[in-house]
């Protein structure tokens, strides 16, 4: 085990698994140097399903160059109907090729634009529309551009593979080796080059409406352009909001939105004022606000965990495990978070055995308002991370997007390896949730900015 990156442990994680040196290199020196593709598990009618029984149009898009956000934006625009309407069952990169399954509510096949960097194919009609986490994983294949210390890969998984507790499991199901890492939440969470997603998420959980909105517009870092930097400590010092509007370029929409909403109003805007300011992002960003609040949480945990020497592929007294999805595609372990189970002296060494084969997996908790914490060591390390956050399941119980009951997640996600060489390629599937860059930051040990 060694240090992390200080990128890294900003948001919470403090350490690498792996004690060799990292390939180096990069990830994404070209866009289809990263393809990810979704694991489906959505079941579609024909698409000439009567529209009033089944009004939302599904399709597979596969696209270069697009953030999923960014393209949802472009595709409402037009088709003429609300943003609102398109959904989605995961967020993917821009820079990368990705291939996943999109909702559109209300809209016929022909509706459909040609978009530039955007391939489209019509799957059929469904009753709802997608949702977050209406997949099984993703799969993953990943050129290392630049890689220093090539030969360094192999070794790497081979630790990681110690990690995962998996001696007894060399082969993964012919899919390469058996590794496990820990289930951090990746730096894209959070902000690759800025990361204050988890700030503000903070700050509404405390309650602070006027802290979430300065976390999002000020905080400049040196990884912007100076105009942006510019606009930011502007707008910490002066809070003109109707100035910062023309300060901040029209890319930043939401800021700028955000600073319009203020602008907007007569006298000091007051902490009503500032949550309207919020609330002018897309629903999904308003949650993602305090998901990453969450995450940041849940790595700290984990993070501590390691510190203690605590295992990550079997249960100490205590903890609270999760079963495996019985549906998951084979070949890959998909933990749900509806089947709990806590873990006391006496079942320790039976929980394990389900563990090793790959039925069970100890959690931590993405804190909400249901939010039971686990008894043992891992409840002391619950309760001291969210005293020490200031935190408590109780304050998430929020307005609007912002609530959030909370949920328990994994903590070691494993997977098949396969290693390419010429250059380094790192193809390998994991459960929905989880990130690419947990396994390509322990083989590469880069900024996070170069995982991308």
């Amino acid at each position: 085990m060694r240090p992390a990156h200080p990128t890294e442990q900003a948001v919470g994680i403090e350490h690498y698994v792996s004690d060799a040196d990292g390939v180096g290199g990069r990830l994404r020196a070209e866009d289809d140097h990263f393809r990810v593709r979704e694991l489906e598990r959505f079941e579609t009618e024909p698409v000439d399903a009567p529209t009033d029984a089944y009004p939302h149009l599904v399709f597979r898009a596969t696209l270069r160059g697009w953030d999923t956000n960014d393209f949802a934006s472009r595709l409402s625009n037009a088709i003429g109907v609300s943003r609102e309407r398109v959904n989605w069952a995961g967020t993917k990169d821009k820079y990368a090729v990705t291939t996943q399954l999109f909702s559109v509510y209300g809209a016929d096949p022909d509706d459909l634009p040609e978009v530039d960097g955007a391939d489209l194919e019509v799957l059929g009609r469904a009753g709802r529309n997608l949702e977050f986490g209406d997949l099984a994983g993703n799969a993953f294949e990943l050129a290392v551009g630049d890689a220093e210390r090539p030969e360094n890969a192999a070794t790497i998984t081979d630790e990681l593979h110690a990690f995962g507790g998996l001696e007894s499991r060399r082969d993964a199901g012919g899919e390469g080796t058996s590794i496990g890492v820990p289930n951090f939440f990746g730096q894209q969470r959070f902000g690759s080059r800025r990361p204050v997603t988890h700030e503000v998420g903070l700050e509404i959980v405390r309650g602070d409406w006027e802290g979430a909105v300065m976390a999002y517009l000020g905080n400049p870092t040196d990884a912007e352009p100076e105009g942006t930097q510019e606009a930011r400590t502007f707008v910490e010092e002066t809070r003109d909001w109707q100035e910062a509007l023309d300060r901040f370029p029209n890319r930043l929409r939401y800021e700028r939105s955000m600073c319009h909403a203020l602008a907007e109003r007569e006298g000091e805007p007051g902490p009503a004022d500032f949550r309207a300011a919020l609330e002018r992002v897309p629903s999904n960003l308003q949650r993602l606000f305090v998901h990453a609040a969450q995450s940041y949480a849940f790595n700290r945990m984990l993070s501590e965990r390691l510190e203690r020497g605590l295992p990550f592929d079997r249960p100490a007294a205590g903890d609270v495990v999760c079963f495996a999805d019985a549906d998951a595609p084979e070949g890959l372990e998909l933990p749900d978070a509806d089947r709990l189970q806590r873990v006391d002296e006496r079942r320790v060494d039976s929980v394990t055995r389900h563990c090793e084969r790959g039925r069970a997996f100890v959690t931590a908790p993405l804190v909400g308002t249901d939010t039971e914490l686990a008894d043992g060591e891992q409840g002391e390390i619950e309760r001291a991370v969210l005293e020490d956050l200031a935190l408590a399941p109780a304050d998430f119980d929020l307005p609007g997007e912002f609530h959030s009951t909370g949920t328990r997640r994994a903590i070691l996600v494993r997977t098949g390896l396969v290693l390419g060489d010429d250059p380094v390629t790192l193809s390998f599937a994991l459960p929905k949730g989880s990130y690419a860059t947990v396994v390509a930051r322990e083989h590469l040990k880069v900024d996070p900015v170069d995982l991308g």
